[in-house]
């Protein structure tokens, strides 16, 4: 893969995901450096800015799992090359539902992994996903 260079060094690439909702503060929805990939923590929120407050917590599960799989693929990674997974629930009570919808949506991969409960998250939201991964290919877009 080929970063950006200075000094002969790879330099982190920010990773800014067309099919993401753009990120509603200073920071990119992923980084990529010395062959890892880092991802911000994603909310429940839609490609078109949505967020979704108002759904279920399976709902809401289940898009903010698929935006850190969408931004694990843009930086050239994918499910398949997940390290470690950090999730931040509203209510520990939404536990035994996040991990059916997680362990369907990892499949095979099984990543280091905590659940946090938190209280109340931004929004209203009900759980954010963060991930650290590994670069497996070229990146398909940024």
């Amino acid at each position: 893969m080929a970063g950006n260079q200075q000094d002969g060094k790879q330099m982190p690439r920010a990773v800014h995901p067309r099919e993401l909702a753009a990120p509603g503060g200073h920071y990119s929805h992923a980084t990529v450096a010395n062959s890892m990939v880092f991802v911000s923590g994603q909310l429940p929120i839609t490609r078109d800015g949505s967020d979704l407050g108002n759904a279920p917590f399976g709902a809401q599960a289940q898009q903010a799992l698929d935006n850190v799989k969408v931004a694990l693929e843009c930086a050239g990674s994918g499910i398949e090359g997940l390290l470690q997974v950090r999730v931040y629930i509203d209510d520990i009570a939404n536990w035994p539902a996040f991990n059916a919808i997680y362990a369907a949506w990892a499949g095979q991969s099984c990543p280091a992994r905590a659940v946090l409960p938190t209280g109340p998250l931004h929004f209203g939201l009900k759980i954010e996903v963060e991930a650290v991964g590994m670069v497996l290919r070229d990146a398909t877009g940024s």
